[in-house]
């Protein structure tokens, strides 16, 4: 039994956003998922770190979540992204995976998922991109509400997290979230967002007494970063 996490999936399978059209890394990436995926089975799970689909609304994102279901048996954990517009309240979201016989889905959102002994805190992060167009506090005190929820609901349990946006980037570093994962003792930290040339600025191994490991799709290859393994006792 093992633990993956990967971000920014971007499918469109159901709309116009295909992202090959960016080339590079991009070209192919949904087969990229499938081979990627392959070797995955019922026993395995994974944290999916936000912008899973450009769907507009959760029938839009249909086709995406059916792939992503369709890629390995076992359970998938969902945080939003930026780019996640068919993110709406948990109790429509969850009633619409069960309608849709997606009972594989849960969500890191205002709660703490189990992983063996090992709690699984989350939640989307702030970025200096949303400084951009003036800092929006209410927004941002609302995520470091949530990602405390995430880890006071954790209790005492070794903890790890998982991020849409970077905490750290080179240049950049959101305090209030740093020293949230600090004050709760977490292991370490699973975050997307970076792309491209980007990527040379994530900022990855031990900072503090936190691991930080980058899980954008098109870093690791479209392929899920091993995040844990467990015998299941």
């Amino acid at each position: 039994m093992a633990l993956y996490a990967i971000g920014d999936t971007h499918l469109s399978l159901g709309g116009n956003k295909a992202m090959d059209t960016f080339g590079g890394a991009w070209e192919g990436y949904v087969d990229k998922l499938r081979a990627g995926f392959a070797p995955l089975t019922a026993e395995d799970a994974v944290v999916f770190c936000g912008d899973l689909s450009w769907g507009m609304s959760l029938e839009e994102a249909l086709p995406d979540f059916r792939f992503l279901d369709g890629l390995f048996p076992g359970k998938k954990y969902l945080l939003k992204g930026n780019h996640d517009y068919w993110w709406t309240t948990v109790s429509k979201m969850m009633n619409f995976f069960t309608g849709e016989g997606l009972t594989n889905f849960s969500l890191l959102h205002n709660n703490c998922q189990l992983y063996g002994e090992t709690a699984l805190c989350g939640t989307r992060g702030w970025f200096f991109e949303e400084e951009a167009d003036g800092h929006n506090e209410k927004v941002f005190r609302r995520e470091l509400l949530r990602l405390e929820t995430s880890l006071k609901a954790a209790g005492e349990r070794e903890k790890l997290c998982f991020l849409h946006y970077p905490p750290r980037y080179q240049g950049y570093i959101c305090q209030e979230i740093v020293d949230l994962l600090e004050r709760y003792r977490v292991a370490a930290c699973y975050y997307g967002h970076l792309h491209g040339g980007s990527h040379r600025l994530a900022q990855e191994g031990r900072r503090g007494s936190v691991e930080y490991h980058l899980v954008a799709g098109d870093y690791v290859g479209f392929v899920p970063r091993l995040v844990s393994e467990w015998d299941g006792n």
